[in-house]
């Protein structure tokens, strides 16, 4: 593994950047606040390829690794444009079906995700499930040549905005530790509906409880295999742990920005250390979250599903940590300006809180790094 990234991953870097600094943050919130979406940049990004580097040549993708797409996200993220949905359809859904599918799954689909002609949602959290995945309560069951589903899921992303909603499972004869079935169920299918969840972050993608109710799907509706492990799922969920840097990124630039340019007794506010200082220890935060973040890249890539996984929800939680304090910093470095609409940066807040929360909680990273990676006695 090397520390310096590649020219084609750095000239991927520039070009997404020069795409992100034409929409920029006023288009993000604008679209956000006006209740929009981002579906320009969305286009514009598939058409250039960014939606599809991870996915195979075959398929109409770039060809390149979960590390080029994770790339894209943070580029666009640190643009003041971080679209939540790019974690959820080409990370997790094109990865999944990438690895799992039949080849049918992947002549339909893979090629739609590379050039942003469709969106899939992810659909794993249950209201009474919480954390514990094995308490899954959708079920899916055998009907004729076909599949029935019924179950409620809460909190997904993005669904009015998607073509297909990827279903995490069980079948119904399935007891005890869950070996998920995971369903491609189209968000126009009868007995699908979804209404959305009132949310005080500011957001183009919106969140929503999703209810299945005797969904009839066809027997190839199913991806992967019925009792498939807990691998086929974790397939998608490690990636998705890898996107989240950019924001940090975002409210660093802010921040710094504001430093040099804001005086203060005639010098800028930025020559003095009690400012200075707490930006530079969130620089270097942000640095060693992305150093993580790309070696659980790169042990992905590499085949290696435990050592990725340990990275990757490591990564996680150093994205996390350090994209909050990025974020406190520059408020600070503000003043009253940082809680102001026209620098943007209060409104980051809310958004870096949550990744402490979601896709998984900064306590069950912290569960998983104490059993397997200290080999502790499990504590749940």
């Amino acid at each position: 593994m090397s520390f310096v990234e590649t020219e084609e991953r750095r000239a991927l870097r520039a070009a997404v950047a020069e795409l992100g600094g034409k929409y920029g943050s006023s288009y993000y919130v604008e679209k956000a606040k006006s209740g929009q979406k981002t579906d320009e940049l969305w286009a514009e990004a598939g058409r250039l390829g960014y939606l599809g580097v991870n996915v195979p040549e075959e398929y109409g993708g770039g060809g390149g690794g979960i590390g080029d797409l994770a790339a894209v996200c943070e580029e666009l993220a640190a643009a003041g444009c971080p679209l939540l949905l790019m974690v959820v359809s080409p990370a997790i859904c094109a990865t999944i079906i990438a690895r799992s599918g039949t080849e049918d799954q992947r002549k339909h689909w893979l090629p739609r995700f590379a050039d942003g002609s469709v969106k899939m949602a992810f659909a794993i959290t249950e209201p009474d499930a919480g954390s514990n995945a094995h308490r899954i309560t959708t079920t899916a069951r055998r009907d004729g040549d076909g599949w029935v589903l019924n179950g409620q899921k809460t909190f997904i992303s993005g669904v009015d905005e998607s073509d297909a909603v990827l279903f995490v499972s069980r079948t119904q004869d399935q007891k005890g530790n869950l070996r998920p079935s995971l369903f491609i169920v189209p968000t126009a299918a009868p007995g699908f509906t979804f209404t959305p969840i009132d949310m005080e972050i500011v957001s183009p993608e919106k969140q929503f409880v999703c209810h299945l109710d005797d969904v009839r799907l066809p027997y190839d509706a199913l991806v992967g295999d019925e009792d498939g492990g807990l691998l086929q799922l974790f397939a998608g969920l490690n990636p998705e742990r890898i996107m989240g840097a950019g924001i940090g990124r975002l409210a660093l630039g802010k921040a710094t920005g504001y430093a040099m340019s804001r005086q203060v007794f005639r010098t800028p506010i930025g020559a003095h250390q009690g400012l200075a200082h707490p930006l530079a220890a969130a620089k270097i935060e942000l640095e060693l979250a992305r150093l993580m973040g790309q070696k659980a890249a790169w042990l992905y890539d590499a085949g290696d599903d435990t050592g990725a996984g340990e990275a990757a929800n490591m990564a996680k939680y150093a994205t996390a940590e350090a994209a909050i304090h990025c974020v406190d910093q520059a408020i600070q470095t503000h003043g009253g300006n940082g809680l102001t609409t026209e620098y943007g940066v209060g409104m980051l807040a809310g958004v870096v809180r949550l990744m402490r929360i979601a896709p998984v909680s900064r306590e069950m990273i912290l569960n998983y790094v104490a059993q397997h990676s200290l080999g502790l006695p499990k504590s749940y």
